[in-house]
């Protein structure tokens, strides 16, 4: 056995080794955080819909239910594009919908009350968004989300 010929061949195997895991790794963890922003994307649409369902209920009193469906199935992808206070702020809006609950099943309390409460609500709603679009748009992405905003809101 030739030593000459042997190390250069084992060096290069384990620099061909080493350099494809690491290009492996680099693509698996491009895939994981375009997973994790198209679900905190997914989020963030429900959350809108969500706002809005508060408004109509603060200033013309049809409750219509709110949705978490894709919040709880997309929780664990969520925690890793956000740090802990973002998920705090978000999960904060999808615990607010007991209060909305509570706003629309409650015939007794008085209307500036339940005013209030849904106003807490949907800034919590609010906020939810403002975390939800730093972490899931580009800003190109944002200024075709803006402009494709009516212009009366």
């Amino acid at each position: 056995m030739d030593v000459d010929r042997f190390l250069p061949g084992v060096i290069g195997a384990f620099v061909g080794v080493v350099g494809w895991l690491l290009v492996g790794l680099y693509i698996q963890r491009r895939q994981f955080v375009r997973q994790a922003r198209n679900a905190a994307r997914a989020v963030y649409f429900e959350v809108d819909v969500n706002r809005m369902n508060v408004e109509v209920a603060r200033d013309y009193g049809s409750f219509t239910p709110l949705s978490r469906s894709s919040f709880d199935r997309l929780l664990p992808e969520l925690a890793t594009v956000m740090t802990p206070t973002e998920l705090r702020t978000l999960v904060s809006a999808f615990m607010a919908h007991a209060g909305y609950q509570q706003a629309a099943s409650d015939a007794e309390l008085p209307p500036e009350v339940r005013r209030e409460a849904l106003d807490a609500i949907l800034a919590a709603h609010r906020d939810a968004l403002t975390v939800l679009r730093r972490c899931s748009f580009t800003t190109a992405e944002l200024r075709g989300l803006e402009k494709g905003q009516d212009p009366a809101a």
